[in-house]
């Protein structure tokens, strides 16, 4: 007989829900929204284990995610907290209007701060943190197009006069000036971070976050309530670096990071979701990826609709509704809102008939209202366990009368006479008709309750922000005695620099003074460059430990992770180590200890794939070490055209602050070492290095006497001619100085031509210098010249110069001004190929019988080696004379 199972009545089961919605309603209220979230986690793991499927509901209704009856009171003066807003409105606005008066087109944005100005002042006036006692504060990454709105603050504070504002944009002009966007290289008391490059902003606020945690775990600093905020624009979440880190932040469980982004709607060309809505998408992302998000989507001024709107309507109509209309409903104004949202439905014209068209237009967006925002920040700091974004709706150009929420707005440097007169109306600044075409700024007295209100705040939260200090570092940098194994050559056995730089990196790994402040960076490649040693010296970093038992743990070198370790072991992701090397190159500012990051990768994938980054650490005035390992076109022998870098020391010389190397053996490589150790923390030196290291094994020599100067400076002889007096000088560098060597053996042995070698470890730097010299010279015609240290080393050589290396041609090309005619330059222009580095280096011609064939052949040019036995020397040394120019092929 079958047995039906009883079906409860549909009513009897609603009430069941009911209870269990209002059980789970007590546990929030009583135990706090952690729990409540572990609650239906839980649920969610025990109907997997059932078999039963429940939908993945990555968005959440289009409301705010905090409803009104779990905020709590604002706890600040608001009139005077709106007064102090309105008048930064006015000074950020007035300072671009002002200059663009008077120096049409000089630029600055407007609109990006007033979407942006009630978020940042609420996190001033009660959350951002400039110190925690003796501790470095909150750092806060700001929106870039944002930075008038910074200013116009300090200015408020007193931290700039009017001379100082009204100098926006004017750095040159034989006063303190302020610069376009957050620069600390351009005002290093003030900006910690640059941010304007789309993007960049929010990767390196996630990884300075992971590295705070690393300076926690290895117990370098303090741990403190500190909070890592990051202004973000919904448009610059289309750059992939903004949203490519997400999981790195919540899989570290980096609950010391806040993200707040700024949706507007807008970026600089039109809606940034036309046809969907950004906070939707946003929120899918983030939650998707472990995130806590909160939604502050309407003002309080909404509240109200939504109490009285017992249908729902006004919901539904919401979610119907995508970004291109909301954008129109603000740029269009009340009536149109009313016709056009509220007149869809008659329950919803019915529902807002007793407010004015101009009361429609004033409804607030939850990013223009303190008391949404915060509460939403309140919950954000008290959060654990897991990093936040705050998703606030705002409008762009909010404040700017009809130039509000427009396509054009982004763009919009000055405002009509019409529209500052509705400016100076709406925000009641005290400033005169003539003075606010102008673009006058406007300051109360020092004892006016505004200007004390906002000392008060600021007091109690530790001081102002955006505020940047470098201490003087009390360091001593190991002497180079210390190097003396790298310095005394290999003894005959065959390494690479890159082993030699993996034994010097240990070595300072035990140095009982730096050693804890060394940091090793590398992408996934450890193995490559032979770090199994050093892992199993100091261990990878792993904020949780080791959780499992590793399969090679009966090994010696085993692979070991540890809470506190010390090596940074990124994955694959040279843009994430890149923010891991900014973020301990720039910890002896940001938090007062000097770190000393080496960030190790193929040199291939450095330059040209974070370029921008690179950039960024030089404008944060970073230090530290940037190896490029497997360098140069030739020495990576078989991965062919992706792989092989032969322009990477290109890249590098256009940033000022790169001092670049290119050493042949390890006693140059410790010595460039152990000297930018010393220049960057000893005498603090705002420069960093990138140092190419290679895998091909040879015997290392020892250091000859008297190159230390020659080598940090760029060149020295290496090799004198073998006898009587050198017709040529040679240049190699890199592993390219062997062949160079060798072609010097050749010319001697085969065709009497007596050359001297030199190594060049830095065309870029010789450039430099030369340059700076000229410059000089330039400058003081009447006084004696000076010599460029190039000219100095060569002083006395005769004959051409015939330079090699595994780089462009470009790169001893720089030389040619001060060279004259007798430079003769070869490298490795064009792609890459797969084959062994005999066969490489012949393609390229920079091999040695490449070397002695150009060098016979520019001597027979000047009459000094016979023309027909030049021509005879390319048979003999197979270089073919009418094979294609390995550049173009």
């Amino acid at each position: 007989m079958e047995t039906k199972v009883a079906v409860p009545a549909q009513s009897k089961f609603s009430d069941e829900v009911a209870e269990w919605i209002e059980a789970f309603d007590d546990l929030v209220v009583g135990e706090g929204h952690e729990q409540a979230a572990e609650l239906i986690a839980a649920l969610r793991q025990r109907a997997r284990e059932a078999g039963i499927s429940t939908p993945s509901a990555l968005t959440t209704p289009y409301i705010n995610t905090i409803p009104k009856h779990e905020e709590v009171p604002y706890p600040g003066d608001r009139k005077l907290e709106e007064r102090l807003e309105a008048l930064i409105r006015w000074n950020a606005m007035a300072m671009v209007h002002g200059q663009n008066k008077k120096d049409a087109g000089i630029g600055g944005h407007l609109s990006t701060y007033s979407s942006l100005a009630t978020l940042l002042e609420v996190g001033y006036e009660h959350f951002f943190h400039a110190t925690y006692g003796d501790q470095p504060g909150d750092f806060i990454y700001f929106q870039g197009h944002a930075s008038t709105g910074v200013y116009a603050r300090a200015y408020l504070e007193g931290r700039f006069d009017d001379e100082r504002l009204l100098h926006f944009r004017h750095e040159l002009r034989g006063k303190p000036g302020l610069s376009s966007y957050p620069h600390p290289w351009l005002m290093p008391d003030f900006w910690r971070f640059p941010t304007v490059s789309m993007g960049i902003g929010p990767l390196n606020a996630i990884y300075q976050a992971r590295f705070m945690r690393y300076l926690e775990n290895r117990n370098l600093i303090q741990k403190t309530e500190r909070k890592i905020w990051a202004f973000v624009g919904d448009g610059e979440t289309d750059e992939v670096d903004t949203l490519g880190a997400l999981n790195v932040a919540s899989r570290e469980k980096l609950d010391n990071l806040i993200f707040v982004v700024n949706c507007n709607l807008q970026r600089l060309d039109g809606p940034v979701r036309g046809n969907k809505r950004i906070i939707d998408e946003l929120e899918g992302t983030f939650r998707g990826a472990g995130w806590l998000v909160i939604k502050v989507v309407w003002g309080s001024d909404w509240d109200e609709l939504f109490e009285r709107d017992s249908s729902g309507l006004l919901l539904k109509r919401m979610e119907e509704c995508v970004d291109g209309d909301y954008q129109s409903f603000k740029a269009k104004g009340g009536a149109y809102l009313r016709q056009e949202f509220f007149g869809k439905y008659p329950e919803l014209l019915e529902l807002v008939s007793d407010k004015t068209d101009e009361q429609l237009e004033n409804l607030h967006r939850g990013g223009h209202d303190r008391v949404k925002i915060y509460n939403a920040y309140r919950r954000a700091v008290n959060h654990h366990g897991s990093p936040t974004v705050i998703l606030a709706k705002t409008v762009k150009g909010y404040g700017m009368g009809a130039n509000q929420a427009r396509n054009a707005s982004h763009q919009e440097k000055k405002l009509t006479d019409s529209g500052l007169a509705q400016f100076v109306k709406r925000f009641k600044i005290p400033v005169p008709e003539q003075q606010a075409k102008l673009g006058k700024p406007y300051r109360p007295a020092p004892d006016s309750p505004e200007i004390q209100y906002l000392q008060e705040r600021r007091k109690a939260l530790g001081g102002y922000l955006p505020c940047r200090d470098a201490p003087k570092l009390e360091f001593k940098a190991p002497p180079l005695k210390d190097f003396g194994e790298w310095t005394a050559g290999s003894k005959g056995r065959a390494v690479s620099t890159t082993m030699g730089f993996v034994s010097i990196l240990r070595h300072l790994l035990k140095d009982p003074t730096i050693g804890k402040l060394i940091v090793p960076i590398v992408p996934d490649e450890a193995r490559t460059f032979g770090l199994e040693s050093a892992i199993r010296q100091v261990a990878i970093y792993a904020p949780e430990g080791q959780k499992y038992t590793p399969h090679d743990n009966d090994m010696l070198l085993y692979y070991r992770e540890e809470q506190d370790g010390q090596i940074l072991e990124e994955g694959i992701t040279e843009a994430g180590s890149m923010a891991s090397f900014t973020a301990a190159g720039t910890a002896y500012s940001n938090y007062r200890i000097p770190m000393i990051p080496f960030y190790m990768y193929y040199s291939m994938f450095g330059f040209q794939r974070v370029g921008d980054m690179i950039w960024a650490f030089a404008d944060s005035r970073g230090k530290g070490f940037l190896m490029g390992g497997t360098a140069g076109r030739t020495t990576m022998l078989g991965e062919g055209l992706q792989h092989q870098d032969g322009h990477s020391h290109v890249l590098a010389s256009t940033v000022p602050t790169c001092l670049s190397y290119d050493p042949a053996y390890v006693y140059e490589l410790a010595v460039i070492v152990q000297d930018g150790i010393r220049r960057m923390y000893q005498e603090n030196e705002n420069v960093f290095y990138y140092i190419t290291m290679y895998n091909e094994d040879y015997a290392m020599p020892a250091m000859p006497e008297g190159v230390q100067e020659g080598i940090v400076r760029g060149i020295y002889r290496f090799q004198a001619a073998p006898s009587g007096k050198a017709t040529a000088q040679l240049f190699g560098s890199g592993p390219i100085l062997n062949e160079v060597v060798r072609a010097q053996g050749i010319l001697a042995e085969k065709y009497g031509v007596q050359t001297d070698v030199w190594s060049v470890t830095s065309y870029n730097e010789l450039r430099r210098e030369a340059l700076g010299v000229e410059r000089w010279n330039r400058l003081h015609p009447t006084q004696p010249e000076k010599v460029p240290y190039i000219l100095q080393a060569l002083q006395g050589t005769e004959g051409p110069v015939i330079a090699a290396s595994d780089y462009m041609k470009v790169m001893p090309d720089q030389l040619a001004p001060w060279l004259s005619s007798r430079l003769v330059s070869l490298g490795t222009d064009g792609f890459g190929r797969s084959d062994n580095r005999e066969y490489l280096r012949r393609h390229f011609e920079v091999n040695a019988e490449s070397v002695v064939a150009a060098t016979l052949s520019r001597l027979a040019r000047e009459g000094k080696f016979d023309q027909a036995k030049a021509e005879e020397a390319f048979a003999e040394l197979t270089v073919d004379t009418e094979t294609a120019d390995p550049a173009h092929l």
